[in-house]
């Protein structure tokens, strides 16, 4: 038999004990016979020849990382692994499931008009309604027209666009006539 057999086989049957401590829990006993059985296989390399016990340690200190990484690289997908290892949930999964901010959702790409002086934060107004809302960048002023781009939490994040030519769902409120006919005590003509 050759040298460099017996402490090839040691190392081997070493790294299946690692690996097997890793799928199999065994409270350490595996952990320990690994290592005695790579321990071994040194000895006994060391035992037959300087030579082959160098090549032997230099194959064990790359060796031994390695498999125990692509062990564990494994072992999620194995069914213990999914056994102790939790699912970690998407972003999309985390968030309620709520109307308001599946609302929020669908303003984005509208066009409103600034309510407040936006530094950054401040008010809003789409299509007669209020929200809360934070400005991307510059400082925007009360009246300007501005764009949503995107909702984080329960606000809007908006981007002013200036010149930009007033789409259908953009209604300025300046523009309007004034209804002087109303219910309302002291706002008609003539009370």
């Amino acid at each position: 038999m050759a040298p460099w057999v017996l402490p090839v086989l040691l190392l081997l049957g070493g790294l299946a004990l690692a690996v097997m401590d890793i799928f199999f829990p065994s409270g350490g006993i595996l952990a320990f016979l690994a290592v005695c059985a790579i321990l071994g296989a040194l000895v006994q390399a060391f035992v037959e020849g300087t030579t082959i016990g160098l090549t032997l340690l230099a194959i064990t200190l790359f060796g031994v990382p390695a498999v125990l990484i692509a062990a564990l690289k494994w072992w999620p997908k194995t069914a213990m692994g999914r056994k102790f290892l939790l699912h970690v949930p998407s972003s999309e999964e985390v968030l309620p499931e709520n109307n308001p901010r599946r609302m929020l959702e669908g303003l984005v790409g509208r066009v409103g008009r600034a309510k407040s002086k936006m530094l950054p934060s401040g008010i809003i107004t789409i299509d007669k309604r209020s929200y809360d809302a934070v400005s991307e960048g510059m400082p925007i002023e009360a009246g300007q027209r501005v764009r949503v781009i995107e909702v984080r939490g329960n606000r809007l994040i908006v981007e002013s666009i200036g010149d930009e030519p007033p789409s259908e769902t953009d209604e300025d409120p300046l523009a309007r006539p004034v209804d002087w006919d109303t219910d309302e005590p002291g706002l008609g003509v003539g009370d």
